[in-house]
């Protein structure tokens, strides 16, 4: 087939950096391409180039052109991308709250999108073409309206999730990060493009659904899509993609059929009998009956009865499918989610929401969440908002404060050149670490870790992990958990606790839980964990018994 991104000599600069350094790229349709490499390799800045954007203050320069349009050219984006911006190509960022409108509900937007970028009413294909649509009435009015609302409901369908309408009335807050990314995929949908650019679509998704995901990828492109699919999950890329595009400072570093740019890890070792750790006793952190809710009056339950405990120097994982509540329990325990009961407690002491709390117990919690670009001060060095903590919480001086913030800034792989940067120019893995550093300036008691290895390239995960390793043995600090890879949760938990439809189903020392799992909730996450690998069984439908909510209750 004739391509249909053609990238020729394409050059990025932010901040005196050299972001892309001459690339050359081809996606044809019908198939995935996958672009990888490490964080902050430029993988975004091309994802964005292809719409014919840049952050603010990146500076494009070279050839890039998508479905015969020219979108970039030597004097950078040209006016001409505006006009294949969503109904030609359309663009999945890598945190779906960068693409979701807080204000308002899902429904009105996907049917707004699909009205927007398909004026006629219909898809280009004219029938049961792209976004699982039935093809419009054509027309205007009352007739535009209703294929707007089709088209809504197909997207959905197609990214995985209800059509109903209690759900499409639901607010983007209402869901997990999880369904947060398909929501997001629903819009790309929506608009009835030809191109999917996905940077990394599998952020936030438990093992099933990953799996589900990779059967929705590779669907899409049968129906005729082409999809470039940017991604750290090499698992997720060798499911789906034909050929792969690695990208390493800004150059490409390979390109070629997947099987020979990603070749096959080899088997892991049998697992090994152990004893149970021993750990202290004493709960650093704890949450005993813990109920939550959304909405005012106790509707909208996410938790019920929640028990959890960290242990000083331990680690204590939280797992279990997308919308289980796993990120609303770090809420709670973060003191920034209020509607809540039950017994938490700091040392001993008993917990209050954020704006309650003292100094101290500020500085003994620290959150580290998924999607963090937000919290960022844009007219600010990220090195200077990360030694701040420091100076607030510690009493630190500035200089000093930025001398220890350089110190952690190194161990987790973020270069001296990344110190004068502003976030715009940082990639989602960069800020990541970044933000990882701000919490731990604060020396805290205890770290909530949620999804924090997402946006991350294996070897950035290991100086995480290291890091992370490092501070439970050097200063007994505590560790919650909270993801979706199990064989990272098997090497740094003693402890696991597995959620589902806001409860607990499993709950014990990591290896048992793990090697001898009591709910199918568990068993489901380890036989779907091996994506490519576990076979069809893994797609079918969850067992009745088990059947957890895909949206949060009303």
């Amino acid at each position: 087939m004739e391509p249909v991104i053609e990238v020729g000599g394409l050059t990025a600069r932010a901040d005196g950096a050299l972001l892309l350094d001459g690339v050359d790229l081809t996606v044809r349709s019908g198939g995935v391409t996958a672009l990888v490499g490490p964080s902050g390799s430029g993988k975004t800045t091309l994802a964005l180039a292809l719409l014919g954007e840049a952050a603010p203050g990146v500076r494009l320069r070279g050839s890039v052109r998508v479905a015969g349009v020219d979108v970039v050219g030597e004097e950078g984006p040209t006016r001409a991308a505006r006009d294949v911006r969503g109904r030609v190509v359309s663009y999945m960022p890598q945190h779906p709250a960068h693409a979701l409108n807080p204000a308002r509900r899902i429904g009105s937007v996907l049917t707004e999108l699909a009205r927007l970028h398909r004026p006629d009413g219909t898809d280009d294909s004219g029938g049961t073409g792209r976004a699982g649509g039935t093809g419009g009435t054509g027309g205007t009015g009352g007739g535009r309206s209703a294929a707007g609302r089709e088209h809504a409901a197909g997207a959905l369908r197609a990214a995985g999730l209800p059509d109903d309408p209690g759900f499409r009335r639901r607010f983007p807050h209402q869901f997990s990060g999880g369904q947060r990314q398909r929501v997001a995929l629903a819009q790309v949908l929506a608009c009835g493009p030809s191109v999917l650019v996905l940077d990394e679509p599998s952020t936030g998704l438990d093992t099933v659904a990953r799996l589900r995901l990779a059967d929705r990828l590779t669907r899409l492109a049968a129906d005729g899509y082409a999809l470039l699919l940017l991604s750290h999950d090499h698992d997720l890329v060798r499911a789906v993609a034909a050929r792969t595009v690695t990208l390493d400072r800004g150059r490409v570093a390979a390109a070629g059929p997947t099987a020979e740019v990603l070749p096959a890890p080899a088997a892991p070792p049998p697992p090994v009998a152990a004893t149970a750790p021993v750990r202290p006793s004493g709960a650093v952190l704890e949450a005993r009956g813990l109920t939550a809710w959304l909405h005012a009056g106790r509707r909208g339950e996410v938790l019920r009865d929640v028990a959890v405990r960290v242990p000083e120097g331990g680690c204590t994982a939280v797992v279990g499918p997308s919308g289980s509540g796993k990120t609303v329990l770090a809420r709670c325990l973060a003191g920034l989610h209020e509607r809540h009961r039950g017994h938490l407690a700091f040392r001993g002491e008993p917990l209050p929401v954020l704006r309650r709390r003292t100094a101290r117990q500020i500085r003994g919690v620290q959150y580290v969440w998924q999607e963090v670009r937000g919290s960022f001060d844009e007219r600010r060095t990220v090195l200077e908002q990360v030694a701040r903590t420091a100076v607030r919480l510690r009493g630190l001086t500035p200089r000093e404060a930025e001398r220890q913030a350089r110190a952690v800034w190194e161990r987790l792989g973020l270069s001296a050149e990344h110190t004068a940067r502003h976030a715009a120019s940082l990639s989602g893995g960069e800020l990541q670490r970044a933000a990882l550093s701000r919490a731990l300036l604060a020396e805290p008691g205890v770290l909530i870790c949620d999804e924090i290895t997402t946006a991350l390239d294996s070897v950035s995960t290991e100086l995480v992990t290291a890091e992370i390793t490092r501070l439970r043995e050097e200063s007994d600090t505590a560790v919650l958990w909270i993801g979706h890879d199990l064989a990272l949760v098997e090497r740094l938990a003693d402890d696991l606790v597995v959620l589902d439809s806001g409860g607990v189903v499993d709950s014990g020392d990591s290896r048992t839980v793990l090697g001898a799992p009591r709910s199918e909730t568990t068993r489901l996450l380890l036989r779907s964990r091996h994506l490519g690998t576990a076979g069809p069984a893994a797609l079918e439908p969850v067992p009745p018994g088990v059947q957890r909510k895909e949206h949060l209750q009303p």
